[in-house]
């Protein structure tokens, strides 16, 4: 089957940094599904996972962690889907990726793909749809039924591929007023679209920003990028007994000693722990991705797509990338078929 691997991680301006290959056919056993692999998206944890991780000796590295696609095969444990079904999912960091013709992937962290999209439509909503829902719901415990409608939840990043669909969710389920950030017209327009009451830009001091649109403190923060140049204003501007979730990775330590004046709570969330550590409740990520769908396909939820990439090929991978790693992207690039 096709795929796009590597031997070497690093830089992607590097001569063989992503390459056309050639791999065996996987075989389905246990849980796994084989899916054939209609779409995918390009997604940061790409970049950084290219950069840093080496694969076995002898062997390529094959990355993707969004796909949409058809059910080929099935394991023999496998109960929840069956060959010929249309499918979406983020898959597993620990397990080879979505660059691929073929791919394995485990029936617990798979939902059905919403009808009403395309497969490369669908392709941009999995990996961010999950985090998004996470974050939301399961580390901030928000309310899916409206209630929250003393909350003002500020989102710093909601432009990019994960702050598109948190923005969404957050304005559509919730009830809290939605603060977004951005620092060009064109994502704020965007930031708008998808739900935000307010757009402010995180160029400029959270606290001032805030105070320009008379919104004195906020109860939750969700911290997409740059938490660590930003970790004093929120702080600042939290309310006390306030919120932060977050999932980037910091290049300077946070002091959390800062929080406990205000009594503040700290929450990461990483969409690949449930099936990096088989836990009990990882067939939770069926259940919300099935849900998302529904919701796709009811109108409430939008696709996120920013830009189809063409073909799932080394070169086209490799473009995505390198947009990818200049963080100003707005919303999702997607790539389609071999």
């Amino acid at each position: 089957m096709k795929a796009i691997g590597y031997t070497i991680p690093g830089s992607i301006d590097a001569p063989q940094a992503l390459v056309d290959i050639d791999l065996p056919m996987p075989k389905a056993a246990g849980h796994d599904l084989l899916v054939e692999v209609k779409a995918i998206a390009a997604n940061p944890v790409d970049t950084k996972v290219r950069k840093s991780s080496a694969p076995t000796e002898g062997e390529y590295k094959v990355l993707g962690y969004d796909a949409v696609g058809v059910v080929t095969a099935v394991g023999d444990q496998v109960s929840l889907f069956q060959v010929g079904d249309e499918v979406w999912y983020a898959g597993d960091i620990t397990r080879s990726g979505s660059n691929a013709e073929y791919q394995l992937v485990d029936e617990r962290i798979v939902g059905h793909k919403p009808k009403s999209l395309s497969f490369a439509d669908a392709a941009a909503l999995p990996l961010t749809g999950i985090t998004a829902w996470e974050l939301l719901f399961d580390r901030l415990q928000l309310p899916q039924d409206g209630s929250a409608t003393d909350a003002r939840v500020l989102i710093i990043g909601a432009a990019g591929g994960v702050g598109s669909i948190i923005t969404q969710l957050a304005s559509k389920l919730t009830g809290a007023t939605v603060i977004g950030t951005a620092s060009r017209a064109q994502t704020a327009d965007w930031v708008k679209e998808l739900g935000a009451d307010v757009v402010i830009n995180h160029h400029q001091p959270l606290s001032q920003e805030l105070a320009k649109q008379q919104i004195a403190d906020v109860t939750h923060v969700i911290s997409l990028t740059h938490t660590d140049q930003h970790f004093d204003e929120i702080v600042e501007i939290l309310r006390p007994q306030g919120k932060i979730a977050l999932i980037d990775d910091p290049k300077e330590p946070l002091d959390i000693m800062k929080l406990k004046r205000k009594s503040l709570s700290l929450h990461w969330e990483l969409m690949f722990t449930r099936s990096m550590f088989q836990t009990q409740d990882m067939i939770k990520q069926h259940q919300l991705l099935d849900t998302l769908a529904e919701l796709v396909d009811a109108g409430k939820i939008k696709t996120t797509v920013g830009e189809h990439y063409g073909q799932i090929n080394a070169a086209n991978l490799i473009r995505a990338h390198k947009t990818s790693e200049t963080n100003t992207t707005i919303g999702k690039m997607v790539l389609e078929g071999f």
